[in-house]
C-alpha cells in the first residue's frame, strides 16, 4: 500500500513540473494575450473577485456560468497574495493538474502489468506538446489545447468530460458494486451540464451512443443501462438547475445554432484547418494530433476489456461526433471543438501496459525523467512568472489615473475589461457601448446604476463615439496604446442597458 501511495504521489508531483513547464511555454509565446489579457477570458476573474469583494451581484453571463471556475480562482486570489494577472498564470497551472487528475481516473486502477500513472504522464505531456504548437494571440485560431490554460474557454468543462470517462470506465473494470462511482458519475453530469450545457454536446452524446452501441456486445450489457440512465438523468438534472440563474443568463446560446448555414459552417472550420497547417508548428501539431487519433482506433480494436475499448473509443469517436455536429448546427466558434484537442490523448491511458524492461534501466529511466521534469519546471517557474509579471505602462498609466481620480469612466467592451479588471475598484469603469448606453455582457449589471461619467478610455479597438451630448473633453490624456478623454465636472448620461 505504502508503495501505490509514494507512486501516486510521485506522479502528481511529475504532472506538476509538466503543468509549470507547459505553462511557462503558452505564456512566454503570443498566446499569452489569450491567457492575461483578452477581454473574454477575464469574466471569471473579474466575477470572482467582484464576489469577494461583496456587495450586490446582478451578473449578465453568456450561457456559461463558469461556477467551477469562478470558485478555483476566488480559492486562490482568497489565499495567495498575487496580482491578477500572477493568479492567472497559477490557475493555468492549476488547470492542467486537475487534468492529469482526471486522465489518472481514466487509466484505471493500478494492477500487475499496468502502469497508470506513468502514462497518465505520457497522456498530459502529449497534450502539452499539442498546447505548445499553439503560438497565436488570436481566439478563433484552430488552436485548441492551450485554451485550457485560460479561466474562460471551459476548462472545468473539459475536465468533467474526462472525469465522466473515467468513471464509466472505473464501473466496467468492476464485475460487482460501484454504486459511489455512479452518484460520483450524476454528480458531475449534473454540475458540468449546469455550468455549461456543451457538456451534454461533449459528454453525454457520444457516451450514450456508445453505450447504446455496446448493449450489444459487451459482456458488461447489464451495466450499461444504468450508466446511460445516471448519465442522461445527471445531464437532465443539470439543465434543470439553470432555470433559477436564469436571469443571469443574458443569452441561451439557442441563437448559436443555424442548421441552414451548415456550408458556411463547413468553409469556416476547414479554413481554420487549413491555417493551422499552413505553418510548421500548425503542422506537427496536426500530425500529433492525426497520430493519436489513429493509435485511438488501433488500440479499440485490440482491447481486451470493455472498458480499455470505451476509453479507446471515445478517443476518436468523441471529436468526430463533435465536429459533425459543430458543422450540421451551423455554429462558427472554434472552443466548441476542443474535443479534438483533448479527447485522442485519452488513447494512451485506454490500455496503460507497463513497459518490460531490466529493473535497472526502468529505474535509471525513470531517475532521467524525474531530473528532466524537476530541472524543466524549476526554468519555467521565472519563465511562467516573468511573463505574468511583464510591465505594461500603459494599463499602469490608465489604472493609476482612474484610481486617482475618484471618479467613474467608462469603455468599450474590448477596450474597458483589462484596465477594470485592474482598478482598485472596478465600478469606476461602466462597460457600455459607442452610444454610451450600458454594454451588459459579462458583466455586473449593478454598474450601470451609478447613471453617469465623466471620462471616456479609448484604444484602437474603440468603434467612434456617438455620444448623446455635444460636449469636447476637457483634457485627453496620453497613455500609450490608450486615451483618456476627461470631461471634467460635464456628466455623460448612460443609456439603458443591452445585451
Amino acid at each position: 500500500m505504502r508503495r501505490v501511495w509514494v507512486r501516486e504521489l510521485t506522479g502528481w508531483l511529475g504532472a506538476l513540473g509538466v503543468s509549470v513547464i507547459i505553462a511557462g511555454q503558452v505564456a512566454a509565446s503570443a498566446r499569452s494575450e489569450l491567457l492575461f489579457r483578452d477581454g473574454d477570458s477575464l469574466i471569471v476573474a473579474m466575477f470572482a473577485r467582484s464576489v469577494l469583494a461583496g456587495g450586490p451581484q446582478d451578473w449578465a453571463m453568456s450561457s456559461v456560468l463558469f461556477l467551477p471556475e469562478a470558485s478555483a480562482f476566488a480559492g486562490l486570489d482568497a489565499l495567495l497574495p498575487l496580482d491578477p494577472t500572477s493568479l492567472l498564470a497559477v490557475n493555468a497551472v492549476l488547470n492542467l493538474l486537475a487534468l492529469y487528475g482526471s486522465l489518472r481516473l481514466v487509466a484505471g486502477r493500478q494492477r500487475e502489468g499496468q502502469a497508470p500513472v506513468a502514462w497518465s504522464l505520457i497522456a498530459l505531456l502529449a497534450f502539452g506538446l499539442l498546447a505548445a504548437t499553439e503560438v497565436s494571440a488570436s481566439r478563433d485560431a484552430l488552436e485548441l489545447a492551450s485554451l485550457q490554460l485560460t479561466t474562460t474557454y471551459y476548462a472545468a468543462t473539459v475536465i468533467g468530460v474526462v472525469l465522466s470517462i473515467g468513471l464509466v470506465r472505473r464501473v466496467l473494470d468492476r464485475d460487482r458494486g460501484g454504486s459511489g462511482l455512479l452518484v460520483a458519475l450524476g454528480a458531475v453530469a449534473a454540475v458540468s451540464s449546469l455550468t455549461n450545457p456543451l457538456y451534454a454536446v461533449w459528454a453525454t452524446v457520444p457516451l450514450a451512443v456508445y453505450l447504446l452501441f455496446a448493449m450489444r456486445m459487451s459482456t458488461r450489457r447489464k451495466r450499461m443501462p444504468i450508466l446511460l440512465a445516471v448519465l442522461v438523468g445527471g445531464t437532465v438534472l443539470g439543465l434543470i438547475g439553470r432555470i433559477p440563474f436564469g436571469a443571469w443568463i443574458a443569452n441561451t446560446g439557442a441563437g448559436y445554432a443555424q442548421p441552414a448555414l451548415w456550408p458556411q459552417s463547413a468553409a469556416y472550420y476547414g479554413g481554420l484547418l487549413l491555417d493551422r497547417l499552413s505553418t510548421p508548428l500548425g503542422l506537427i501539431g496536426c500530425l500529433l494530433a492525426l497520430a493519436l487519433l489513429v493509435w485511438a482506433v488501433l488500440r479499440m480494436t485490440s482491447a481486451e476489456d470493455p472498458g480499455s475499448r470505451l476509453v479507446a473509443a471515445l478517443a476518436w469517436l468523441m471529436p468526430v461526433l463533435v465536429v459533425v455536429g459543430a458543422i450540421a448546427l451551423g455554429t462558427h466558434a472554434a472552443r466548441y471543438l476542443q474535443p479534438v484537442a483533448f479527447a485522442p490523448v485519452l488513447a494512451l491511458v485506454a490500455t496503460p501496459r507497463a513497459v518490460r524492461m531490466p529493473r535497472r534501466a526502468a529505474r535509471a529511466a525513470a531517475a532521467v525523467a524525474a531530473v528532466l521534469v524537476l530541472v524543466g519546471g524549476g526554468l519555467s517557474v521565472p519563465r511562467l512568472g516573468a511573463a505574468a509579471a511583464s510591465a505594461d505602462p500603459d494599463l499602469l498609466c490608465v489604472t493609476d489615473w482612474v484610481d486617482a481620480s475618484g471618479r467613474t469612466g467608462a469603455g468599450q467592451f474590448w477596450t474597458a475589461r483589462l484596465p477594470k479588471l485592474h482598478l482598485d475598484d472596478p465600478a469606476q469603469l461602466v462597460q457600455v457601448d459607442h452610444q454610451l448606453n450600458g454594454y451588459a455582457w459579462l458583466v455586473n449589471r449593478r454598474d450601470f446604476d451609478v447613471g453617469e461619467v465623466s471620462f471616456l478610455i479609448e484604444d484602437a479597438q474603440t468603434v467612434r463615439w456617438q455620444l448623446p451630448v455635444a460636449v469636447v473633453p476637457d483634457e485627453v490624456v496620453d497613455c500609450g496604446r490608450y486615451r483618456i478623454l476627461d470631461f471634467g465636472d460635464t456628466p455623460l448620461p448612460l443609456g439603458p442597458p443591452h445585451s
